[in-house]
């Protein structure tokens, strides 16, 4: 089997790399090859397996040649994040859009209809006048995105359902929630705050979060959400049911709460470190999003949310004391 991961170089597409190699099959099949497609190279230890190689560059300048490899599945997960969408309008839908639609008609083209799993989002959700919003989003709410980010999301969604439909590829869209805590740098979505309350009090660095303690949002911990990539991946199409995108399972949690866990499971010292300071556009977008989100789809597949953002803090932690830099991004925690 001979699997493509777009965005291969990121974080959620690396650790998904690690996880398919360590599994070794999916969907039952022996995994022979993994290409990770990303303007910058792959972690080192990826590249030192055999089974795995990269393609360097801008996808929308590979995506034909990408197409013509004959991949048996595909994760699409490369992407512009909101935040960059909304300061540079060309930078996103030449990212997500025109980059979504040239791999798909590459594939079409190819004719080996490869199964593929595309990476939505929660952003495709916000309010409208005519649509108004949830306090809890749902498999069935309509769709009303208020950012560019949110209507590539869903124009893309729209795009892997009707290529779906003619036979081009076999595809299923799943909408992910906030992840974190995402490690390494603050990266240019709206949403990077998420990880970094908790990722800079436990490097000992101050961090400032730009909404109100009160807002919710739905989240999931890198564990989870990857381990829904590949169960979506893996399911029968009569399983999925339908064409249509599902969302991801979530935990629903407050900023306040998400402290209260750093708290409890790292101290008071670090939860200091944490200040509040307004940020008008980025509280602006967040009050666009959904605060909570529902998986009744993804339950039925046998996915369950993390059971508590505390957990979610540990597992941030076990992934930092196993990783290279453990000193580095632990230096805040009392040990």
């Amino acid at each position: 089997m001979k699997l493509l991961i777009t965005g291969g170089a990121g974080f959620v597409g690396a650790r998904l790399a690690r996880t398919l190699l360590a599994r070794g099959t999916l969907a039952g099949a022996k995994i022979d090859h993994v290409v990770l497609a990303d303007q910058f190279a792959p972690p080192a230890d990826l590249m030192a397996d055999a089974r795995v190689s990269a393609r360097t560059g801008a996808l929308l300048s590979q995506a034909a040649a990408l197409a013509d490899e004959g991949f048996d599945g595909v994760f699409h997960l490369a992407s512009a994040v909101s935040g960059e969408c909304e300061s540079d309008f060309d930078l996103g839908l030449r990212s997500n859009l025109d980059t979504t639609r040239a791999l798909l008609d590459g594939f079409r083209h190819a004719g080996k209809a490869p199964r593929l799993v595309f990476s939505s989002s929660v952003a495709v959700f916000g309010p409208d006048p005519a649509v108004p919003l949830p306090p809890i989003v749902t498999d069935t709410t309509l769709p009303a995105p208020q950012t560019s980010y949110g209507t590539h999301k869903l124009v893309c969604e729209h795009l892997v359902a009707d290529y779906t439909r003619k036979g081009y590829i076999d595809g299923r869209s799943a909408r992910l929630m906030t992840v974190t805590v995402r490690p390494g740098k603050p990266n240019g979505a709206a949403s990077s705050f998420f990880s970094g309350i908790i990722r800079e009090p436990l490097a000992g660095v101050e961090s400032v979060c730009p909404v109100s303690p009160e807002v919710s949002h739905p989240v999931s911990s890198p564990g989870r959400t990857v381990d829904a990539l590949i169960a979506v991946y893996e399911a029968s199409r009569e399983a999925f049911n339908g064409r249509t995108a599902m969302n991801l399972p979530a935990l629903n949690v407050k900023v306040s709460e998400m402290l209260e866990a750093l708290e409890q499971v790292a101290g008071k010292a670090v939860r200091a470190r944490v200040r509040f300071e307004r940020d008008e556009r980025i509280a602006g977008i967040v009050a666009n999003w959904p605060t909570g989100a529902t998986a009744g789809r993804a339950a039925a597949l046998g996915l369950k949310p993390d059971t508590s953002f505390a957990d979610i803090v540990r597992q941030y932690i076990a992934d930092c004391e196993t990783g290279p830099n453990a000193a580095e991004a632990l230096k805040g925690l009392a040990r």
